[in-house]
């Protein structure tokens, strides 16, 4: 199960830098955009670099910058407000923080059920993008992809927070100065009775 768990983990992390490397992709596609349709205006129409699609990888590309960033994410989302828990018991605390997590993998389920649908719909229709001309169930498929992967890890990540052990953490609070400062005075004369008992003797 464990190994299961990690797969998941880092199959939802390898999500994550797909969706950073879209981001990334979307600002170079937007400034050649803008720059090639500059040049076209500058010239007159001599100078011709612009392509079309721009729009269409706009968009499709945010769409699955926010889907592939989510499994990975979901963890990350949640905003806790002390006025309304700061009474709550720690235990309380999680099992809402645990069925927040739910929600969200019962977002995905959802999200997962449509898109397997549209998929099907769009293979018999044979429906493309309007510019590029993409097979819409090839990118219904991606966005399935990433939807199953939010529904698995939320999924997981509930029944963590739900029946995890939760142990006390080690004290690892450091010592104060006072008190630093209080043995380094006491050493000195410790010492000095240890050896005047030895001279007695």
């Amino acid at each position: 199960m464990k190994g299961f768990v990690s797969l998941v983990n880092r199959c939802a992390y390898g999500l994550h830098l797909v969706s950073g490397a879209i981001l990334v992709s979307m600002m170079f596609i937007t400034l050649s955009d803008v720059i090639t349709r500059a040049v076209f205006n500058f010239t007159g129409g001599n100078i011709d670099f612009t392509f079309i699609g721009g729009v269409e990888l706009i968009k499709y590309g945010l769409l699955f910058a926010i889907l592939f960033t989510l499994p990975h994410s979901v963890t990350k989302s949640q905003v806790i407000v002390d006025l309304f828990t700061e009474k709550m018991n720690q235990r309380l605390k999680i099992y809402l923080e645990a069925f927040y997590t739910l929600g969200f993998s019962l977002l995905g389920a959802g999200m997962s059920v449509r898109f397997y649908e549209a998929i099907g719909s769009a293979q018999m229709t044979g429906e493309t993008t309007q510019d590029l001309l993409i097979p819409m169930h090839y990118l219904y498929s991606t966005v399935l992809v990433a939807t199953s992967m939010l529904t698995l890890r939320s999924f997981i990540l509930a029944l963590e927070l739900v029946f995890a052990k939760n142990d006390p953490a080690p004290d690892t609070t450091p010592q104060s100065d006072s008190s630093e400062k209080a043995e380094a005075a006491t050493a000195p004369g410790a010492r000095q009775q240890s050896q005047h008992k030895e001279e007695l003797a």
